[in-house]
């Protein structure tokens, strides 16, 4: 059982993981140095270093906590029905980039850089995992294996993620338009019952 104390410097490190990765995000992963991370968590360089063993430290652990934050805001967002998914496809992606756009464009700062692609390679990892349960939450509602689904999740994720960091409409429109036929010709074959409501948009 945590003590006060504990859950104390838990809630100070979160705050710190999050104003930090506000701050990259805001500005670029080489823009900003220690002493600007420090003022953006409203304490000095010392006590950044009461919490995190190094800068790396606070870097790395802020970018996997943050991100699974925005997938946890992704997951929460998912349809509730078959007629719910159509409208789910389409509003995404571009919820995706307005709320999300800054972050994942740290993200791929920090995980394709040298010093951190190992943690990356751990942190994606993670991600296959939670999205294999998340279309298996899916299952029940769409009618769809999530074998089926989890693989179609990812296009989608990248698709959203792809738009984020570029606002390239006909990448996202192409990837969109597949995804859609995937799912309506799943949908037919594992639910005959919903053919009439399962029209692409």
């Amino acid at each position: 059982m945590r003590t006060v104390n504990e859950e104390a410097r838990r809630a100070k490190q979160i705050e710190i993981m999050e104003k930090c990765f506000d701050c990259y995000a805001e500005n670029g992963l080489n823009s900003v140095g220690v002493k600007a991370i420090a003022d953006a968590c409203g304490c000095n360089v010392a006590s950044l270093y009461q919490y995190f063993d190094n800068l790396d430290d606070l870097i790395v652990k802020s970018t996997e906590y943050c991100m699974s934050k925005v997938e946890d805001d992704f997951m929460a967002k998912a349809p509730t029905d078959v007629d719910d998914l159509w409208r789910f496809i389409d509003e995404i992606p571009y919820w995706t980039a307005e709320k999300h756009g800054k972050k994942y464009r740290l993200m791929y700062q920090v995980y394709t850089h040298p010093k951190y692609r190992e943690y990356g390679k751990k942190f994606f990892a993670g991600v296959d995992k939670r999205y294999t349960e998340y279309a298996k939450s899916l299952e029940g509602k769409l009618g769809i294996p999530h074998e089926k689904l989890t693989p179609l999740i990812f296009i989608l994720i990248r698709a959203c993620v792809h738009y984020a960091l570029f606002e390239d409409e006909f990448y996202l429109r192409s990837q969109i338009s597949v995804l859609k036929e995937a799912l309506e010709l799943f949908i037919l074959k594992y639910d005959p019952k919903t053919r009439s409501g399962a029209v692409t948009k």
